[in-house]
């Protein structure tokens, strides 16, 4: 007889911290009680697609946190994590049948939105669901920065870096979309087997103007020339000849956007190719989710126990105080002991610390059982 798979309560709490955390960082900076329309495209929300609402074949749309709750419960909802400058479509005229009921009066279409088969239940670019019921190999889903689109790390075309939570990635799609990122890649990005560099030997007495930054040695007339203007970091990159072979996503360390030319005309061109959104470095899903867990740790401190006890007199609130942190302090101890010894905690183990402390405050209660003879 097989032995029954077990985890050790250490597994479960670890588990379960790992998930309210993930919860707090994206859920807590969005508004779960007011539609979000009203403050126009939200720089970076939570979204969800209803396939209740809107079917595969019909029209894409997205729908607030406060919405999914409050006026699709019960649906089928496709969770889409974050995405930027996106204005709430619930209620509109993408949903036939159903009306917001937190903000009714909304324009037919917003028409800054951009959709994706995303709002369908399909990432990546082999289009499948995730979870996908059908793929039993283990990958994770990496999001790209600039299409919002979720990718299969064995479908990226490159080797996915370690400690990958803290960079950010670019398709290879919208890398080639965009092809001054392949100029920045060549400087900016986590190195990888893929990258490699291509100089000249005319080139070679350029090759430190990155380290060098803005203290490069330059003639004294052209120092004189670009007096007026902002001098390009980006031109000055180019000119290092530094290349590196452009195919496969990228991956971008921490605060690479701060070192993007912001230029004038660097800006212009962002602008045009529609990623101004990289010179933002609080853009990031990152800083989001920092913002959300800074949110839910302020509004640990309108805990409803603490409101209660604002109605109590001091003596009153010290005893409840007391007696819950008693009552915490010796929960914790009991579930350390399972947790050293790597037990599982049964419901009859629940029922009988409880009762232990039912006998211990019946006896505290009644001092007149303890009496010496």
């Amino acid at each position: 007889m097989s032995e029954e798979q077990t985890v050790s309560l250490v597994d479960v709490l670890e588990e379960d911290e790992e998930l309210e955390e993930e919860a707090s960082a994206v859920l807590a900076g969005s508004d779960s009680d007011h539609c979000s329309y009203p403050q126009g495209y939200v720089k970076r929300q939570a979204l969800y697609a209803c396939s209740t609402c809107t079917p595969k074949g019909g029209e894409a749309a997205g729908v607030c946190l406060a919405c999914s709750y409050k006026c699709h419960e019960g649906h089928d909802l496709f969770e889409l994590y974050t995405k930027r400058n996106f204005r709430c479509d619930c209620g509109n005229k993408k949903f036939t049948e159903l009306q917001c009921k937190l903000f009714p009066e909304k324009e037919d279409v917003n028409s800054l939105n951009k959709y994706s088969h995303n709002f369908f239940g399909v990432y990546c670019t082999c289009s499948r669901p995730y979870p996908d019921p059908d793929d039993q190999v283990e990958d994770e889903m990496i999001q790209c920065v600039v299409c919002e689109d979720w990718l299969h790390g064995r479908h990226l075309g490159c080797v996915v870096p370690d400690c990958v939570e803290l960079q950010e990635m670019i398709c290879e799609s919208c890398m080639n979309k965009n092809p001054l990122l392949w100029t920045y890649a060549a400087h900016l990005s986590v190195p990888g087997v893929a990258q490699v560099k291509e100089e000249s030997a005319a080139d070679e007495s350029n090759a430190t103007i990155e380290e060098k930054g803005d203290d490069v040695i330059e003639p004294s007339c052209k120092r004189s020339r670009e007096e007026a203007e902002p001098s390009c970091r980006f031109k000055k990159l180019q000119a290092t000849g530094q290349k590196r072979v452009q195919s496969g996503a990228v991956f971008w360390p921490s605060a690479w956007r701060s070192k993007l030319c912001s230029c004038d005309t660097c800006k212009e061109s962002l602008s045009a190719a529609g990623l101004s959104f990289l010179l933002d470095e609080s853009d990031t899903v990152l800083a989001y989710e920092n913002q959300g867990k800074n949110n839910e740790q302020r509004q640990q401190g309108h805990d409803p126990l603490m409101s209660a006890l604002d109605n109590l007199n001091r003596v009153q609130q010290l005893e409840i105080i007391h007696g819950y942190n008693d009552m915490k302090s010796e929960l914790k101890d009991f579930l350390q002991r399972f947790a050293a010894e790597g037990k599982v905690v049964t419901p009859d183990d629940i029922r009988q610390f409880f009762e232990q402390q039912q006998s211990r405050k019946r006896r505290r209660d009644d001092p007149g059982r303890f009496y010496s003879t």
